[in-house]
């Protein structure tokens, strides 16, 4: 019994967690300078920076340039760089793409 409530405080830590917008950049940076996102018709996927959003579950939302140049395998890769930077084992990870609005609009 006690493992299982020891499980699930630790998921409830893990799910709880918020981490720094400058500490996420910097996991962000590494993780795109080891692997650059993919081309896509010419066209490469460029993430400004990211910020956590909420809790429960952790909440990212990535300004990007074009949503539609995130291929879900980079995406699952960034889940697999945050996970090893910062741990959230047993929760799931939620990723928000947001198009970052031109200077003219």
């Amino acid at each position: 019994m006690n493992n299982v409530l020891d499980a699930l405080r630790a998921a409830h830590a893990e799910a709880t967690r918020r981490v720094t917008t400058g500490l996420l950049n910097d996991i962000l940076a590494d993780a795109q300078a080891a692997l650059q996102p993919p081309a896509t018709s010419g066209r490469r996927l460029k993430i400004y920076y990211a910020t956590q959003q909420a809790v429960q579950p952790p909440t990212f939302v990535m300004f990007v340039n074009d949503q539609n140049l995130m291929h879900f395998s980079y995406e699952r890769y960034l889940e697999k760089q945050f996970r090893k930077a910062f741990g959230f084992e047993g929760t799931p990870l939620k990723f928000i793409l947001r198009e970052r609005k031109k200077k003219d609009e």
